[in-house]
C-alpha cells in the first residue's frame, strides 16, 4: 500500500525562526532550486508522520502578501496555485502583534493554517505570557508553541499537521473593515457571477485585494473573469465612493484595520511584565546603530571578516592545495603519457579541464569561511543593522543597504571573489537595487586579478608600490558607485523597487551546528552550479586557444630540433655501459620517468619516506633510475646530457605553445581587435592574454608568459623590468584599469545568469563592462600620452576624476527621491514594535 502524500507550506516573517523549524521537521534534508521563472530560492524537504509522507516547502520570508516584492508575489502565488494541504505560519512569539499581520492575511486567503508560536524560550526569558487557549478561541485555528532551537514541539507540530490535513477547519474569525464592508460585499456579488474564479480563489480575499489596488490581482482578474472590465470599473467606483465617504484611501484603511485587529488580539492574549526593562538588543543597538559609533563598529567587523576569510582563507587554501595538486598528479598519471613536443589530445584536454576545475576548487576554503561568517552575521541579527547603517549612503547610488555584503565578498578593497558576491545578492529584496548590485560586483577586486596587479606594480611602480596598490584597491569603488547610479537611472529605471522595510531582530548567539550546516549548504550549491559548467566551458576555451595549430613547416622545424637533441644524447649513450640498453625511443620515457619521480616526492620531507620512494622507482626501472639519479660514473655523464635534452624540450614546447596561441582562433581575434585596443595601448599579445582571462582571470599572467615565450610570473615581471615587453608605466596603468573593469569570468557569468534568471542580463554585464573597461583604459592611455603624463601622474589624475564624478552623481536625485522626496524608510521593529 502506497503511503499518502500531503503538501505543507512553511510561511512566516523574516527572523521568526522559520529555517530552524524547517530543519527541525526535515532533519535538514533539503533540496534547493528556484521557483519557475524567478530567482527566489525554493527550499523543499520531506518527513514522515506515521504512514503519511509530507513534502515541506519553505516559502520566502515576507512581512505581508502584497505585490510589492518578488518574494511576496512568489509566496502568494504558491499558496493560491499549488493549494497546499496545510500552511504552518511560523510566528515569533515574543513579538506576536507584528507577526499576526501575516497570519490574518493567510486566514483571508482561506488556506488551512496552523499558527506556530516559535521562540517561546525568548517569551519566557522576557517575562511575557501568552494565553494560548484564548488566542485559539479568538482565531479558531490550531496553535502549536515551539522552542525550535531546543527541538521542543516537534511531535506536537506533526500531530497538528496530521489532524488538520485529515479534517480541515474553517476559521470563524473575520476582520471587520467597518465602512468598507458594504463595498466588499458589492464586489463579492459581482465576482460570484463567474463560476470558475469563485471556485479557484477566495472571493472575499479577491474583493479586498481589488480594493487595495493590488496590481497582480487585477491582472489575475483580467485572465480569469469573463467580465473583468465591468468588475474593474465597479472596483474604481467603490474606491472613489469610499474615499469620498471617509476621506481615506481604501488601501490605507485596510492596512490600519488589520494592524488594529493585531493590536486588539495581542492585548487580549499577551501579558507583559509590570517592570519594563530594556533588553540586551536595545542596549547593544544604542552603540551598534549609533550615528557615529555604528559605522566605526561596522568597519571593525568588516576588517575582521576580511582578515579571517581572505587573509586566513588564503593561508588555508595554500595548506589545502596539495589535495588539488594530487588530483592533478593523478590525472597526469592515468591519462596517456606526454609527448616530446605535443601531448596526445586526450591528455592535453584532460589536464586542461582538471586544472580549470582545481583553479576554482582552490578557493573553497575561502568560500567556506566567507559563508560561515555570513551565517554568523545573519544568525546573530547583525546583518539588518549593517544594511540599516549603510542604506542611506547606498540609496544615493541606486543600491541597497544589503548591497554591502556582496561588495565585501566581491573584493571592495582587495582579495574577494565575485562568485559568492553575486550569490549574496539574493538577500536584496529590491529588484532594481539587486540587479544594480549584480552588475557592479564583478568590478570589485577579486583575488584572481591580484597576480596581474602585483606583476605590473612590481615592474613599473616599484618605488611607489604601496600607493599604486592603494589606488587600484580603492578606485574600483569610486568607479562602481557612479556606474550603479547610471544603471539605476537608465536600463534599470523601470524595474520594480520595493519599499525598504528593515526589521531589527533581537540578537542571538549563533550555534556551531547551524553555522556549519548553512555554510555547507552554500558550498554544495556552489559546487553543483559552477564546477560542472566550468568543465564544459574549459573544453570550448581549449579549442579556441589551441586550434587550428602549427603549420607543417613549423612542425618540421621543431621535429628537427627534437631529433638533433635526441641524437646528441644517443651519441653519449653509445659511449657508456648503457649502449644497447637505451634506445632512441626510450629518451622520452626517461624524461617522463624523472617527472613521475619528482611528482611522487613533491611535499615529502621525511628522509625515510623519500628513500622508500627512491627504492620503489629504482626497483621499477634500474636503468632509467640510474640516469635520473646520477648513479655511477656513466649515470652522471648521461644525466648531464639528458638535462640538455630536457632544456631543448622545454624550449620547443614553450615556443610551439606561443606560436600555437598566436595562430589560434583566439589569436586571430586578438589581432582583429588590435585596431580598437591600440588606443588603450594593447597589442595583439595583450589581447590574447585578456581574452584567455575570460575563462578565469588567473589565466592573464600565465598567458602573458606563454605569449612572450617565458615561464612563471616572476619571469614576466623581470622581462617587463628589462624592457623586453615594450611597455611603459602608462601601458601598465591602462592594463590594470581594464583588468579592474574586466567583464565577469565564466563562473561568475554563470552565477549572474542564475541570480538574474536572465541570459540577457548576463550578456549585458559582459558587454557593458568590456566597453567601459576599454573606454577607461583608452582615456587613460591616450589622454596620458597626449598630455605627456607618466603612469604615476595619470594614476592620480584619474583618481581625482573618479572621486569628483562620484560626488556629482551622489547629488543627482534617484527615481525614489524624485517621486517620494525621501531616500528610504527604515522601520527598526523590535519586541513591541509592529
Amino acid at each position: 500500500m502506497r503511503a499518502k502524500k500531503i503538501l505543507v507550506a512553511l510561511a512566516g516573517q523574516p527572523n521568526c525562526g522559520k529555517s530552524t523549524i524547517f530543519n527541525m521537521l526535515t532533519g535538514a534534508h533539503q533540496h534547493v532550486a528556484n521557483y519557475p521563472g524567478v530567482t527566489v530560492e525554493k527550499k523543499t524537504g520531506a518527513f514522515n508522520i506515521d504512514d503519511i509522507r509530507v513534502e515541506l516547502v519553505d516559502l520566502p520570508g515576507t512581512y505581508s502578501f502584497t505585490s510589492y516584492s518578488l518574494e511576496e508575489r512568489v509566496a502568494r502565488d504558491f499558496l493560491l496555485g499549488d493549494n497546499p494541504d496545510v500552511v504552518i505560519d511560523v510566528a515569533d512569539g515574543s513579538n506576536l502583534k507584528r507577526n499576526l499581520y501575516l497570519l490574518l492575511q493567510l486566514m483571508e486567503m482561506e488556506v488551512p493554517t496552523i499558527l506556530n508560536l516559535n521562540m517561546m524560550d525568548v517569551v519566557e526569558r522576557r517575562g511575557q505570557k501568552i494565553d494560548i487557549e484564548k488566542l485559539q478561541e479568538i482565531l479558531g485555528i490550531p496553535i502549536v508553541p515551539t522552542k525550535a532551537k531546543k527541538g521542543e514541539g516537534k511531535e506536537a507540530m506533526k500531530e497538528a499537521v496530521k489532524l488538520l490535513a485529515a479534517t480541515p477547519l474553517e476559521s470563524t474569525f473575520r476582520i471587520d473593515y467597518g465602512e468598507l464592508e458594504a463595498h466588499i460585499a458589492e464586489l463579492e456579488e459581482l465576482l460570484k457571477e463567474d463560476p470558475v474564479l469563485s471556485v479557484q480563489y477566495p472571493v472575499r480575499w479577491v474583493a479586498i485585494k481589488l480594493l487595495e489596488n493590488d496590481s497582480e490581482v487585477r491582472e489575475l482578474l483580467k485572465r480569469s473573469h469573463t467580465d473583468a472590465v465591468r468588475v474593474l470599473a465597479r472596483t474604481e467606483s467603490c474606491r472613489a465612493r469610499f474615499q469620498e465617504e471617509v476621506s481615506n484611501a481604501a488601501e490605507r484603511h485596510i492596512a490600519f484595520t488589520r494592524h488594529g485587529a493585531c493590536s486588539r488580539i495581542a492585548r487580549e492574549t499577551v501579558t507583559f511584565p509590570v517592570e519594563k526593562r530594556r533588553n540586551l538588543s536595545d542596549r547593544a543597538d544604542k552603540y551598534v546603530c549609533h550615528r557615529f559609533l555604528g559605522p566605526i563598529i561596522l568597519v571593525a567587523i568588516l576588517m575582521v571578516l576580511y582578515q579571517v576569510a581572505i587573509v586566513f582563507g588564503n593561508w588555508l587554501a595554500l595548506q589545502v592545495w596539495p589535495v588539488w595538486g594530487s588530483l592533478e598528479n593523478f590525472a597526469a598519471d592515468v591519462l596517456p603519457a606526454a609527448g616530446f613536443m605535443n601531448d596526445p589530445l586526450l591528455r592535453a584536454l584532460g589536464l586542461w579541464v582538471v586544472k580549470s576545475i582545481t583553479a576554482i576548487l582552490n578557493y573553497l576554503p575561502i568560500f567556506f569561511l566567507l559563508f560561515s561568517l555570513i551565517a554568523v552575521l545573519e544568525d546573530s541579527g547583525y546583518m539588518p543593522r549593517m544594511a540599516f547603517i549603510l542604506d542611506r549612503l547606498f540609496r544615493r547610488f541606486g543600491l541597497h543597504g544589503q548591497s554591502t555584503l556582496p561588495m565585501i565578498l566581491g573584493g571592495v578593497y582587495i582579495g574577494g571573489c565575485a562568485i559568492p558576491g553575486v550569490m549574496a545578492t539574493k538577500a536584496i529584496p529590491d529588484e532594481r537595487a539587486r540587479l544594480a548590485t549584480i552588475m557592479i560586483v564583478p568590478m570589485m577586486n577579486c583575488l584572481a586579478k591580484v597576480p596581474l596587479y602585483l606583476i605590473l606594480i612590481g615592474a613599473y611602480f616599484g618605488d611607489a608600490g604601496g600607493f599604486a596598490m592603494f589606488f587600484i584597491a580603492t578606485v574600483t569603488l569610486f568607479m562602481a558607485l557612479p556606474v550603479a547610479k547610471l544603471l539605476s537611472m537608465t536600463v534599470l529605471k523601470n524595474r520594480p523597487s520595493a519599499p525598504f522595510i528593515m526589521e531589527m531582530p533581537p540578537y542571538h548567539i549563533p550555534t556551531l551546528y547551524g553555522t556549519l550546516r548553512r555554510a555547507g549548504e552554500r558550498i554544495w550549491l556552489f559546487m553543483k552550479k559552477i564546477v560542472t559548467v566550468v568543465a564544459a566551458v574549459a573544453v570550448v576555451v581549449f579549442v579556441l586557444i589551441n586550434y587550428p595549430g602549427l603549420s607543417e613547416k613549423r612542425q618540421a622545424h621543431y621535429l628537427e630540433m627534437q631529433d638533433t637533441a635526441v641524437a646528441a644524447f644517443m651519441k653519449d649513450v653509445n659511449k657508456t655501459e648503457f649502449k644497447g640498453e637505451i634506445k632512441q625511443k626510450d629518451v622520452l620515457s626517461i624524461i617522463l620517468f624523472g617527472e613521475s619521480l619528482k611528482r611522487a616526492k613533491k611535499g615529502v620531507k621525511d628522509k625515510d619516506q623519500s628513500a622508500a620512494i627512491n627504492a620503489e622507482f629504482q626497483e621499477k626501472d634500474p636503468i632509467r633510475y640510474a640516469v635520473i639519479k646520477r648513479v655511477g660514473k656513466d649515470g652522471k655523464k648521461l644525466n648531464r646530457s639528458l638535462k640538455s635534452v630536457i632544456k631543448v624540450r622545454k624550449k620547443i614546447r614553450r615556443e610551439a605553445r606561443s606560436e600555437r596561441f598566436e595562430s589560434s582562433f583566439l589569436g586571430s581575434m586578438g589581432r582583429a581587435l588590435e585596431p580598437v585596443t591600440q588606443w588603450a595601448g594593447f597589442n595583439w599579445r595583450i589581447n590574447i592574454a585578456l581574452l584567455s582571462a575570460f575563462a578565469a582571470k588567473e589565466n592573464s599572467a600565465a598567458t602573458l608568459g606563454a605569449i612572450y615565450g617565458i615561464d612563471g610570473d616572476q619571469s614576466v615581471q623581470e622581462s617587463m623590468k628589462a624592457g623586453e615587453v615594450g611597455f611603459t608605466s602608462l601601458h601598465a596603468l591602462a592594463l590594470m584599469l581594464f583588468m579592474a573593469l574586466y567583464p565577469p569570468c565564466v563562473p561568475t557569468s554563470i552565477m549572474v545568469r542564475h541570480q538574474s534568471n536572465s541570459t540577457k542580463w548576463m550578456l549585458f554585464s559582459i558587454g557593458y563592462q568590456t566597453l567601459l573597461g576599454l573606454f577607461v583604459a583608452s582615456l587613460v592611455f591616450t589622454g596620458g600620452t597626449v598630455l605627456g603624463l607618466t603612469g604615476f601622474e595619470a594614476m592620480w589624475a584619474f583618481y581625482a576624476l573618479c572621486v569628483v564624478t562620484t560626488l556629482i552623481m551622489a547629488m543627482i536625485p534617484t527615481p525614489e527621491e524624485k517621486e517620494e522626496g525621501s531616500i528610504s524608510t527604515v522601520t527598526p521593529c523590535k519586541e513591541n514594535c509592529s
